[in-house]
């Protein structure tokens, strides 16, 4: 049989490739990743007092996490193709960056000299960061579960936005838990957080998304 023919054959009653295949796979895991970062944030370290949402650092937390988690979800939609155009998303990605550290820059030139480095350490610093890239481990799951199910080429690339599509969902999770008021601190080790669930994702790209 010619490969003409056998192409032919195997194409016979092949309907159109399903839309948002991409999508569709990720999404689910993205709630239930999401939905168990914050049962484990609830549970583990408890709920901030509601009074608190009065406040704009709790409201910043979520606006950020949140951002990062569009930005790089479309970023993970992106590498999960053969041939990705994956520079837009790492722009919207980077622009969410920068704009959060622009907000926790104002926000520490806004305080008094005495009260910037404090308000930047704040009273958890030191488990801030691994508390987000801890959370996100389930997300991290979902995504990478997600990804070996489509077509990525790029793992390294593909393993780093699964896992800085993770860490967003770690960190929202987180931060209805942190009791941290300072925007220095959100922008510096949220996004550290964040920055290491991304890491991880690529240094696991290349072993588990390998055809």
């Amino acid at each position: 049989m010619k490969t003409d023919d056998l192409i032919l054959l195997l194409a016979q009653g092949a309907g159109p490739a399903p839309r948002a295949q991409a999508w569709r796979r990720l999404w689910p895991g993205a709630v239930l990743g999401l939905l168990a970062s914050i049962a484990l944030a609830a549970w583990l370290l408890g709920l901030i007092p509601a009074g608190l949402y009065r406040e704009v650092a709790p409201w910043f937390k979520i606006v950020y996490a949140g951002a990062m988690g569009v930005s790089t979800g479309w970023l993970v939609i992106r590498l999960s193709r053969p041939v990705p155009r994956w520079r837009g998303p790492l722009l919207t990605v980077a622009a969410v960056l920068v704009a959060a550290v622009l907000v926790g820059l104002a926000g520490w030139l806004a305080s008094p000299a005495a009260s910037r480095l404090p308000g930047l350490l704040g009273h958890s610093w030191t488990r801030c960061s691994l508390n987000v890239m801890a959370l996100s481990l389930p997300a991290l799951a979902a995504a990478f579960w997600a990804l070996r199910g489509l077509a990525p080429t790029r793992p390294v690339l593909a393993g780093a936005g699964a896992g800085l599509f993770a860490g967003s969902l770690g960190a929202l999770g987180y931060a209805l838990s942190c009791t941290e008021l300072a925007l220095p601190f959100v922008a510096l080790w949220y996004t550290l957080g964040m920055l290491l669930s991304g890491a991880l994702g690529a240094l696991l790209g290349p072993r588990l998304l390998r055809w």
